[in-house]
């Protein structure tokens, strides 16, 4: 049986076709062999876009880092963390999608992971654990956010930047200072991921109306952490009705979605898995935006003019320059008018607490 040969005559050729896949800088075979990128699909071969995941070893990285791997939108993928990005790279280039993967590891590789990037998503920073808020984390994530974000205006200004990292009612304002002080800010760009909110009140609407949670589309609006996290029920898609003490019910699981699996975990760590499916279900929406597709409306924490409020989660609509539109609140009633006046006064000070680390 005659064996086809791909991509060159000679063994050596092909060593070095694979070899710069692992490594993509030109690379000098024994024997005076040389291969140059341009050679090579590890260039970033199919049409796309080139996506960069910062916390890529982490437990939403993982995943996250797995799912962006599938997306067909995505060409080029960067995984940049402090650990262990070698080994999460190699076995996520493995897998038999279009995407080339390239794995980049502390600091000092930062830049070179994400130049030239059109979406850099920013799951980087310590999970919570029992007992811890949200703004228990800010601390540690609020440097790591600032450090990041440094990062992208300097080697992506233009890029989309979804923020992940918790407290996401404190980390995205941190960003917009970063890049105020840059000279980069577009506030079009910067969107805090509360997509999880939304899958949450999805699936637990659907559960109580017996429905497929596919068919279910509950705008969630305000913030994501605690009592600023406000889905509006009486907005929902298919329309439907709640008693009061459904809609009580629905609201505190949806709000406290993240402590329930906090809870379960003992200690283990926090929502990961449903979070890296939030995440690629929103950083997918970005994509479409960026292709030019028409329609593509999810909620986000963006910076809104929405309420009095410098920052707001609402339904946007995403196309070729991030947020194209910020849609108002709509019709509330009076359960969630008195839920949206908790939501600000919380809101307000975890924005400022964010806008005051960055600036002092």
């Amino acid at each position: 049986m005659q064996h086809q040969q791909y991509g060159g005559g000679d063994a050596s050729q092909r060593i070095a076709r694979i070899a710069a896949h692992l490594n993509p800088h030109k690379l000098q075979m024994e024997g005076k062999t040389s291969l140059e990128l341009a050679n090579c699909r590890a260039k970033g071969g199919s049409s796309g876009f080139k996506v960069a995941i910062l916390g890529a070893s982490g437990g939403i990285g993982q995943p996250l880092s797995m799912l962006m791997k599938m997306n067909p939108l995505v060409s080029v993928l960067h995984l940049y963390d402090v650990a262990n990005t070698r080994g999460v790279t190699s076995d996520i280039s493995h897998m038999d999608t279009s995407a080339v993967v390239r794995g980049f590891l502390g600091p000092q590789q930062l830049e070179n992971a994400l130049t030239g990037m059109d979406l850099v998503i920013i799951p980087a920073g310590v999970p919570r654990k029992p007992g811890m808020t949200r703004d228990d984390l800010f601390n540690i994530n609020a440097g790591i956010v600032k450090t990041l974000c440094e990062g992208i205006a300097k080697c992506c200004p233009r890029a989309i930047v979804n923020i992940i990292s918790n407290p996401v009612n404190s980390t995205v304002p941190i960003a917009a200072e970063v890049f105020k002080k840059a000279g980069t800010y577009d506030p079009k760009r910067l969107l805090g991921v509360t997509m999880l909110d939304v899958v949450r009140a999805n699936t637990f609407v659907a559960e109580v109306l017996g429905l497929d949670p596919r068919e279910v589309d509950v705008p969630v609006v305000g913030g994501h952490a605690g009592i600023t996290i406000l889905p509006l029920l009486s907005q929902i898609k298919p329309p439907c009705s709640f008693t009061s003490e459904e809609a009580a019910y629905l609201t505190s699981r949806i709000q406290n979605g993240g402590t329930e699996v906090v809870e379960a975990k003992a200690g283990a760590g926090s929502a990961t898995l449903s979070m890296a499916y939030a995440a690629v279900k929103f950083a997918d929406a970005c994509l479409r935006g960026l292709r030019g597709d028409a329609d593509v409306i999810k909620c986000a924490f963006v910076p809104s003019v929405v309420t009095e409020l410098p920052f707001f989660a609402s339904k946007v609509r995403l196309g070729g320059n991030g947020i194209e539109e910020i849609y108002t609140l709509g019709p509330m009633n009076e359960f969630e008018r008195s839920g949206l006046e908790m939501a600000k006064k919380e809101l307000a000070g975890s924005i400022e607490k964010g806008v005051s680390f960055a600036t002092k």
